[in-house]
Order: structure tokens, then C-alpha cells, then sequence
């Protein structure tokens, strides 16, 4: 009985997910006012030759930052988890 109610529920996110992706309009983006401005200004303000190097470090470089602490933060946080103890060592909820 629990195996067919979880099922169902996963079965009905499922169908939720799809038909979002469905109403997407993929390649072919309504606004593309950022774009153009990206391709005609981005080598004169930033003196870069490679748009998409532009954009992620120039035009979005805090995010860049903020993804790259994000990153290093989970990184760490799994590296602590898995670490081995020391010798004499415990474990501070034992």
C-alpha cells in the first residue's frame, strides 16, 4: 500500500515536470535584447575577443564568485564528513 501511494505521487511529479518542460520554448527565446547587447558591446567594453569568457567573468563575475564559494564551501563541508579521525580521536555525539 505505501509502495503504491509513493509511486503515485512520484508518478504525478513526474507528469507535473513534463508538462512544464513541455510549455518551455526552447531555442528560441522570446526577448533577445541582452543577447545583441552582449555581441555588439561586449569586445569594446571588456577588450575580450571571446563572448562567452565576457560574460561569465566580466558582465557576471560576482555570480561567477558566489557560484565558485558555493562550490568550495560543499567541497569542504563533504571533505570534513568523510575525513578519518585521528588517532585518540572521537566522535563529538558519542
Amino acid at each position: 500500500m505505501r509502495t503504491a501511494f509513493i509511486s503515485a505521487i512520484l508518478l504525478i511529479l513526474l507528469g507535473g515536470f513534463i508538462y512544464l518542460a513541455s510549455d518551455l520554448s526552447f531555442g528560441n527565446p522570446a526577448v533577445t535584447d541582452m543577447d545583441d547587447y552582449f555581441i555588439r558591446h561586449g569586445q569594446e567594453q571588456c577588450g575580450a575577443n571571446n563572448i562567452v569568457t565576457t560574460v561569465v567573468f566580466d558582465y557576471r563575475g560576482f555570480d561567477t564568485l558566489g557560484e565558485a564559494t558555493v562550490l568550495f564551501t560543499a567541497v569542504l563541508g563533504v571533505g570534513i564528513m568523510f575525513r578519518k579521525l585521528r588517532k585518540g580521536e572521537e566522535y563529538e555525539n558519542d
